[in-house]
């Protein structure tokens, strides 16, 4: 039992879900430390065996999900944070992309990610605090070419945890997504998909994209150690924000997007009233 914030942390061989486990024990926070394969984040616990409790959880079986939450809660005798980091990419045109590692994706994505939070809550609602952490991207705001279906999974979480934090709010409950632009972790690498020589229509879109993201691979801009930092600071703010911007890219190009859809709705707007019937009809 403790009174320091218990995190339970998802994905963490890699990327945020790992510098984000760093940064809880060492800042002392007991830190529950998940990985399809618990040999690749023994490194993260062994200088921290008080705080943390590394286990098995591949998001997509329930009985893992289950076992898991329940090893945390008598292990520390409470959740606090729950971070949802696991997931993949899925590169490749929407016409050229492969279904069953489509669904793959929204398994671990989508499904993965609402397994999660189910199972947890009941122990936030029991305590009447705790804070879930959804990892988005930049690609829940904006659909870009080449990754329709991965900003469709982060769409989905987008609308997930903003109706979450509606449900959730008056039992003290939080909810913040993440929203990272470019950073440098696995996510254009081992944890994306390969990607097939592009047909020729879509050379000059999806195939040009994935070719940039592929070459800037592991040299972003993003660095998830800071990125970890500022997540922290956000779940302890005294009011944190439903939404988390990280990187310039990401702050630059939602602005963007703010931009676009005024445009499209001022222009729009007398037709947009007009569907309404008029008063009293």
């Amino acid at each position: 039992m403790t009174s320091k914030p218990v995190w339970f942390i998802t994905g963490c061989s890699t990327g945020f879900g790992r510098e984000l486990a760093r940064h809880t024990l060492e800042l002392g926070y007991p830190t529950v430390v998940t990985a399809r394969n618990p040999a690749h984040v023994e490194e993260l616990a062994k200088d921290h065996k008080n705080n943390a409790l590394v286990l098995k959880l591949d998001v997509t079986k329930a009985e893992e999900i289950a076992s898991a939450v329940k090893a945390a809660h008598e292990h520390f005798g409470r959740i606090d944070v729950l971070v949802n980091n696991a997931g993949i990419g899925y590169f490749g045109s929407l016409e050229e992309s492969d279904m069953d590692e489509v669904r793959k994706m929204f398994d671990i994505n989508v499904w993965g990610l609402a397994n999660m939070t189910r199972a947890v809550l009941p122990v936030m609602r029991k305590q009447r605090s705790g804070t879930i952490v959804n990892i988005s991207s930049q690609g829940g705001l904006i659909a870009n070419v080449a990754v329709s279906f991965y900003a469709a999974t982060k769409f989905s979480v987008e609308a997930l945890s903003e109706s979450l934090s509606k449900e959730v709010a008056p039992l003290g409950i939080k909810v913040l997504i993440v929203e990272p632009s470019g950073f440098r972790t696995d996510w254009a690498g081992r944890s994306a998909n390969e990607v097939p020589e592009t047909m020729e229509d879509y050379r000059t879109t999806a195939g040009a994209r994935l070719d940039m993201l592929r070459k800037v691979s592991g040299n972003q801009p993003g660095d998830p150690v800071r990125a970890a930092k500022a997540i922290v600071q956000a779940v302890e703010a005294e009011n944190p924000p439903l939404r988390l911007l990280l990187g310039k890219e990401a702050l630059e190009n939602a602005r963007k997007k703010i931009g676009e859809l005024a445009r499209d709705f001022d222009a729009w707007a007398e037709v947009t009233v007009g569907a309404d019937a008029p008063k009293g009809e």
